[in-house]
């Protein structure tokens, strides 16, 4: 199966701004954006891979289960009063 062969437009951050609508539109039909900043290249925008829902870095799914299951846990209301009482003392 050949490659899909796609459009590829420069297109200044000026004008990008102002037809960013536009430009999602025609990269979701497969077109690609490189966007210049005083003719200088500083970004593409590209269709997304069709995989579907992007699955998550296994760094990022360690730190998502490190805020899950913190291993610091919390102190109750009673230990923080007895903690301010004794500093008062």
């Amino acid at each position: 199966m050949p490659a899909r062969e796609h459009r590829y437009t420069e297109i200044g951050a000026f004008e990008a701004k102002a037809r960013l609508s536009e430009i999602l539109r025609k990269v979701e039909q497969g077109e690609r954006f490189t966007i210049t900043v005083r003719g200088r290249p500083v970004a593409e925008v590209a269709p997304a891979p069709a995989t579907g829902k992007a699955k998550p870095s296994k760094e990022q799914e360690e730190a998502l289960q490190r805020l899950r299951n913190p291993r610091i846990k919390g102190i109750s209301a009673t230990e923080i009063r007895a903690a301010i009482e004794k500093g008062r003392r």
